[in-house]
C-alpha cells in the first residue's frame, strides 16, 4: 500500500508539456478582467443622543454581489515579481441599516456605487509548475465613486484609496492565461461628510451625527484573461 502511494505521489508531480512556455518573459503583458465583489462600510460611532433621547447605530447586515470590468497591463520585473497596473469599474451596493437602540426603529438606505478604481499592484510569483503558478499580490488602489447622491441620511466623500491583499493562481492554457484572484480590500479614508449643508429635511441630520468615521471594505473575485 505505501508503495502505491508513493507511486501515485511521483506519477502527480510529473513534468507535462507546458502550454505557452515563454509567456511570462514578455516585457509587457495586457488583457481584461471581469468578476464579482462585495462592498461594505465600518462604522464608528460617536454615542451621540438627540434631544428627545434617540440614540442611532448604523449597519451593513446584509451583502449583495456586485460586478466588475476593466483591463489589465503588467510589467514584467524579474523572474519572480511583476508590476500590474488594473483598471476597473465596479458597480454595486450596499444596505445601510440606522437603528434606534431603545425602540427598534429602522431607517433604511440604500447605497448604490460605482467606482472607478486604479490600481497599482506588486505580483510575488512562484515558480511555475507544468501548467499552474500560485501568486500573491499586494498594493494600492485610489477609487472614485461617481454615483454619490445628496440629500439622504448617509452622505458619503466621493474619493477613497485601498490597501489591497490578495492570492491568485496563473493557469497556462493552450490559446490563453487564465488567472482567477481572491482580493481584499481596506479604504483608508473617512468616507463620511459631516458638511450638510445639503439637507433641507434637518431631521436626517441625526444620523450624520451619530456617527464618527464610515470605512469602505470590498472582496473581490476577479478572473483575469491574458
Amino acid at each position: 500500500m505505501l508503495s502505491l502511494v508513493v507511486v501515485c505521489a511521483v506519477a502527480a508531480q510529473e513534468r507535462k508539456v507546458q502550454n505557452r512556455p515563454y509567456i511570462d518573459q514578455r516585457r509587457w503583458h495586457y488583457g481584461f478582467l471581469a468578476g464579482l465583489h462585495v462592498q461594505d462600510y465600518k462604522f464608528a460611532h460617536t454615542g451621540y443622543v438627540t434631544d428627545d433621547g434617540q440614540a442611532w447605530f448604523a449597519d451593513v447586515p446584509e451583502y449583495s454581489p456586485g460586478f466588475s470590468v476593466g483591463v489589465l497591463g503588467e510589467l514584467y520585473l524579474n523572474r519572480f515579481l511583476a508590476l500590474r497596473f488594473t483598471p476597473a469599474l465596479h458597480f454595486g451596493d450596499k444596505r445601510v441599516v440606522f437603528r434606534e437602540w431603545t425602540s427598534g426603529e429602522e431607517h433604511v438606505q440604500n447605497v448604490k456605487s460605482a467606482y472607478v478604481a486604479l490600481p497599482v499592484d506588486l505580483k510575488f510569483s512562484a515558480e511555475r509548475f507544468n501548467n499552474y503558478r500560485p501568486y500573491l499580490v499586494a498594493g494600492v488602489a485610489p477609487a472614485y465613486d461617481f454615483s454619490v447622491r445628496k440629500q439622504r441620511a448617509l452622505l458619503v466623500k466621493p474619493f477613497d484609496c485601498y490597501v489591497e491583499v490578495g492570492l491568485g493562481c496563473d493557469f497556462y492554457l493552450p490559446y490563453f492565461k487564465l488567472i482567477p484572484e481572491l482580493k481584499f480590500c481596506f479604504g483608508l479614508a473617512n468616507l463620511l461628510d459631516k458638511d450638510r449643508r445639503d439637507l433641507t429635511d434637518k431631521s436626517l441630520m441625526k444620523f450624520t451625527e451619530s456617527l464618527e468615521r464610515v470605512s469602505s471594505r470590498m472582496v473581490v473575485l476577479t478572473f483575469y484573461f491574458e
